[in-house]
This record gives C-alpha cells, structure tokens and sequence, in this order.
C-alpha cells in the first residue's frame, strides 16, 4: 500500500477585515490543500454562530472522496494574525483568540500541533514554519526601542531590515482512505470590530477551489443567532447563485445597495439563515458584517442595535443630552429587539419603522435573558 504526505497552508486572502479602523482577531479559513489531484470536496456544511459574548462559533462539515490510493495528508488550519492589537506574540504558534479547535476525521478524533507561518495572501508554496530565531514580534521590537507600537501582527527580521506577515497555523496528520471520507472542525474564536461595525466574520472561501475538483459540489452556509437577535449583511456577489432562506427562528432578507454595491441584509431572531448550491465556485471570500454601516443616513436611535456588551446604542444619536424621550426609546430597546408587541402607540410607531423590529404577540416580558449591557440602558439610559 502506497503512502504518501502532502504539506498544506491556508492562506488567506485579503479582505475588507483589513481596514485601519478596526480590531481583527481572526479570519476563518477553509481546511484545504494548496495543491490536490486525487482529493474532491464533494460537500460542505459551513455553520457560524453569532453570539453576544463577541465570539462566534464555527462548524465545518465535509464529505471529500479520495479518487486514488490510501494517503497520509498533513493539513493545514492558518488563522491570521490580530491586526490593530496589542496582545503578545506566540512563539508556539497558538492564535491568542482560538478557542476548543478540533479535528474528527472518519469519526476519529486527531491530534494538531501549532507553527507560525508567512501569510502570503493567496500564494501557492509549501508550508514552511518561519525560523523565530531570525524573525522576531514587529510591536515587541519597536517597543524595545522605545517606540511606542503595540501591534503585533507583522515579524521583522533585523538582519535584512524587513518584514513579513504572520499566522498562526494549526496542522495535522490526516488518513484519506479509497473512496468517500468525513471530516468535522470546529473552532471558537473572537469577532472583528471597528468604526461602524459592531462585529465582523471574514471567512476565506476562495481556498477551497484547491481540491482536485475546483468547487464544492454540494455547499451549505448556515448562519446561526440562537437566543439572541443579530442583523448583518454579506456580499450579494458571492451568492447570486441562490437565495438564502430563513429556516428556524424568526427572519427577514432583503437586497440592499450600499455605494452601488448589492448585499444581502438578514435581521435574525433565535433563529437560522441558510444558503445553498451546487457546483458552488466562490468568486471571494466572505465578509458577514453587523448592519449599522447600511444606515448610516439614518440617525434616529436604535436604526441599528445589537446585544453584544460591546455595542453602544448612542452610535445614531443626534442630542447628546438625556431627555425624557431618548431614555424611553434606550430602556425600550431591549423588549423591541426580542420582539415586544407595544401598547403605547408612540412606542409601536417609534420602533415599527425599523426593519430589524419583528414584532412576536407569542413573547411574554422576560427579563432573564437580558445582558449587563441592557440593564444600564434600562436604568440609565446609556
């Protein structure tokens, strides 16, 4: 029986996540080979949680067939690393943001190891761990020098007076039998945010054009809000194959152009939206983005409002003084978002005009669920 290893790194392609006014923590990516002859990703089940805690959860299922002998791959997870924060460099390659990462391959559960590796944004070469003897934090470097630069996504090397971009890589040893196999990751990591966006998820899709057969044959994308309310939006273009559907829960999807650009804007309550294809080509890399940088026009209070701890609702508020009306309209966001039917006509028309509110005459006021962030505005009204 004939074996053999293929190395593999991700890498991931730039994205919209890469902007000068935000915080990134991670950026997702597909387990994929950068080169395959025999290895077909016949189908993806691709399901990201959005949680109020500023973390999401990720769950990749995949069917892949092997088309030639018994193989031994070594695989490859790359998570970018954070960009605008000051956390410290690991030389031991683990990504400071990942959390419960985890690999079953054929119901077997396999073991990883960890590198730190170049990230060269979509550029085919080998895996190759970067020698940390020569490369050294760009941040930590310019701090010692009296610099004030906490940033530590880049590596300098003193010798040549250069830098690189980094990731943190997960990899492991995977046993493709003959024929179709399975494989289950999954990973908790910390959401992106910045300057009109509550949280972001960028997630490399391109990568999976690697495998022999250059496309997913079967692709499922699930977005999940469970027992919360998340309103966000995606690239139109990465999805103008099909629609997406809302499947459990509470939802609403509509087309929405934002500098004559098409997207897709999906407000959810405890519930799932979902997208799916064949023969699926990704044409970039995904970006689900909250939903306050569409509505930037608008400045009325609570055009936009999430859960999270993280969020301010005084992001669209014009009077900065705390009147009477505005401390209603904050102690009232909370029972709007979980779908309170109002009574009191000013409060039904104040929050009716806004897409994300779903009305619910089935929601009875419970209190139980509702974060430290939502007390303060209840009591304070800020």
């Amino acid at each position: 029986m004939r074996r053999f290893s293929i190395i593999v790194f991700l890498f991931a392609g730039m994205t919209a996540a890469w902007a000068n006014d935000g915080v990134f923590f991670v950026n997702g990516n597909h387990l994929v080979p950068v080169q395959e002859t025999d290895i077909e990703l016949n189908r993806e089940v691709l399901t990201i949680s959005l949680c109020d805690d500023g973390y999401a959860m990720v769950d990749v299922q995949y069917v892949l067939t092997n088309r030639g002998k018994d193989k031994t791959v070594t695989m490859g997870f790359e998570a970018v690393a954070p960009y605008n924060d000051d956390v410290p460099f690991s030389p031991q390659g683990i990504h400071p943001y990942i959390n419960d990462f985890t690999v079953v391959m054929n119901g077997q559960k396999l073991a990883y190891m960890n590198a730190v590796v170049p990230s060269k944004y979509n550029v085919d070469c080998d895996f190759q761990p970067l020698n940390l003897q020569q490369w050294k934090s760009y941040g930590e470097v310019k701090m010692r020098d009296g610099e004030d630069l906490p940033d530590n996504s880049m590596l300098y090397d003193a010798s040549q007076d250069s830098l690189v971009g980094f990731a943190y890589a997960y990899y492991f040893i995977a046993r493709f039998y003959p024929g179709k196999n399975t494989i289950h990751h999954t990973y908790r990591y910390r959401l992106g945010y910045g300057v009109g966006r509550t949280f972001e998820v960028p997630y490399s899709l391109m990568p999976a054009m690697r495998w022999a057969n250059r496309q997913i044959d079967d692709f499922t994308l699930r977005i999940k809000a469970t027992n919360t309310a998340k309103h966000f939006f995606v690239e139109d273009s990465l999805f103008a194959q099909e629609q997406f559907v809302v499947k459990e829960g509470l939802g609403k999807i509509r087309k929405t152009k934002w500098y004559n650009e098409l997207f897709t804007e999906i407000a959810l309550r405890n519930g799932t939206v979902e997208w799916h294809a064949l023969n699926y080509k990704p044409k970039g890399n995904m970006n689900i983005q909250s939903a306050e940088r569409l509505h930037y026009d608008d400045f009325k209070l609570g055009t936009f409002y999430d859960r999270s701890d993280n969020y301010l609702p005084g992001t669209f508020m014009i009077d900065p003084k705390k009147s009477r009306e505005r401390q209603r309209i904050l102690s009232n966001l909370p029972y709007a978002s979980r779908g309170y039917v109002f009574k009191d006509k000013k409060l039904k028309k104040y929050f009716s005009q806004f897409w994300w509110y779903m009305p619910d005459p089935q929601w009875q006021p419970d209190t139980s669920d509702f974060t430290a962030r939502e007390w303060k505005l209840i009591n304070e009204g800020e």
